[in-house]
């Protein structure tokens, strides 16, 4: 069991007296409905089984000590309660300090420190959210060990508000909240203007989803991810002076086709696009899988690619490369990137039969081309956060 040996690693660096808890919050893939998120449109993720566990140990003192088996270079990176601050030195411990940061935002000050020790098994800086899982496990725990009166959607909130506040990235609420609300063998078809959500099974008799890990690097906060979301307010400043809209996501396919000249920046334009068309492939992507319509669902997920390379322009190379060679290949029914871009991972869906071939070919393919190889995960969709022991 994975859990045991992150228990190991604990006692090992911070003894073994005391009450000491082992958590789990997994990581996500979006399925479709990619940048919608912050446009007021729907997303289709699911939570996976592959995410990140936490061992932890509330101390007396206002102490906090972190350690990551996925840096252990870093060793032990302490802080205090007291002074809760985004630091370069910091790194990625800003994650867990921005939720608890967040917590006495809200009301619920954690007076007291922890020791935590996390191993991750989702890839680092992939896409499939490593920084929203840490984000909803610190949350969970916090939860658990001070009593604190909160939903999983509120964890899912106090997440995105600490990444957004404390981290700096604008991140919308699909992440936290994929992992936060998953529940085994059902993508989650969430309305982020309204966070009305819905169960949809994903029912995949004789396929699989792979992921396949584009292995390029990509910071969130320093990505373009900022400087997208910048351009479709543009675009709904521009579309509001003439229709009476929240946001992009309230536009059909035919109402954007009507106002779309009112977007005087060619860019802009095109970004908006997107985020309408994309809500509107999700929309119906949903219906799709209620009619047993996998094929159909399939074809809207290429789309969807199709229009993050050239109308949003986040794909690049890497991803570009994974999906045009996953089009290639029988057995495949979609493929698309998945998570911010501008590298990390995509999503596809394979026929059983095919997933062997997929892995070799694709990934061939992927070396040649890139020069690197791609990793690839077939992965099952599992539950939200929990207490393991």
């Amino acid at each position: 069991m994975v859990w045991e040996k992150v228990l190991e690693k604990f006692k090992e660096i911070f003894g073994s007296e005391g009450e000491i808890g082992v958590y789990f919050a997994p990581g996500r893939v979006n399925m479709i409905g990619e940048h919608t998120d912050y446009n007021g449109g729907h997303v289709f993720p699911c939570a996976l089984t592959i995410g990140t566990y936490g061992v932890a140990r509330r101390r007396d003192d206002q102490k906090l000590r972190f350690y990551s088996m996925n840096f252990d270079h870093l060793g032990v990176i302490e802080s205090s309660v007291e002074h809760l601050t985004p630091e370069k030195e910091a790194d990625w411990t800003n994650y867990p300090k921005g939720v608890i940061w967040a917590f006495g935002e809200k009301g619920m000050k954690v007076e007291q420190g922890m020791d935590l020790v996390l191993f991750g098994n989702i890839p680092n800086g992939s896409g499939l959210s490593s920084s929203a899982s840490v984000e909803v496990l610190t949350g969970f725990i916090l939860r658990d060990m001070f009593g604190f009166d909160v939903t999983n959607q509120d964890l899912a909130l106090i997440g995105q508000y600490s990444e957004n506040n404390f981290n700096g990235v604008n991140c919308g609420i699909m992440d936290q909240f994929a992992i936060a609300m998953g529940k085994q063998g059902h993508a989650i078809f969430l309305d982020t203007a309204t966070l009305k959500y819905e169960y949809a099974p994903i029912k995949l008799e004789n396929a699989k989803i792979v992921i396949s890990c584009s292995n390029k690097k990509r910071g969130l906060g320093d990505s373009k991810y900022n400087e997208r979301r910048a351009e479709c307010e543009r675009a709904l400043a521009m579309l509001q002076e003439t229709v009476n809209i929240n946001s992009l996501g309230a536009l059909t396919w035919d109402e954007f086709e009507q106002y779309k000249d009112v977007i005087q920046d060619d860019i802009c334009r095109k970004r908006a696009k997107h985020a309408v068309y994309e809500n509107q492939r999700t929309i119906q992507a949903v219906e799709d899988l209620k009619n047993n319509n996998l094929a159909d669902f399939g074809q809207l997920m290429n789309e969807s690619h199709v229009s993050l390379r050239d109308d949003y322009e986040v794909t690049g190379i890497e991803l570009d490369t994974l999906v045009e060679e996953a089009w290639k290949i029988d057995g495949v029914i979609g493929s698309r990137m998945t998570g911010a871009g501008f590298g990390g991972c995509t999503v596809s869906i394979v026929k059983n039969e095919a997933v062997d071939q997929f892995i070799e070919k694709v990934g061939s393919a992927y070396k040649d081309k890139i020069g690197y190889a791609a990793d690839f995960y077939v992965v099952e969709i599992g539950d939200g956060p929990v207490r393991l022991a």
